[in-house]
């Protein structure tokens, strides 16, 4: 299994286990912000739970570009591939 695909998977099962999101709703082309209905202290618990696993930070401009789930992944992959 690629490194992204483990990723991918450690996000979907922390969107399960913290925000309590139905895996069915969890598609690459699903818009985040419908599918997961966040308020603001969701968004900063993500952030937090997103750094203490994967030892990258989110910023609100990060949050701008993700639309999809996908968006989602490929900001933090593209963060973790920064820091390494």
């Amino acid at each position: 299994m690629n490194n992204k695909v483990s990723i991918h998977q450690k996000i979907n099962e922390i969107l399960i286990e913290e925000f309590e999101v139905d895996e069915e709703v969890i598609n690459p082309d699903a818009s985040l912000k419908e599918s997961l209905d966040l308020d603001s202290l969701d968004y900063v618990d993500l952030v937090v739970i997103i750094e203490s696993n994967f030892g990258v930070k989110l910023v609100e401009a990060d949050f701008a570009e993700m639309v999809t789930f996908q968006d989602f992944y490929d900001v933090v992959d593209r963060k973790i591939a920064a820091k390494n």
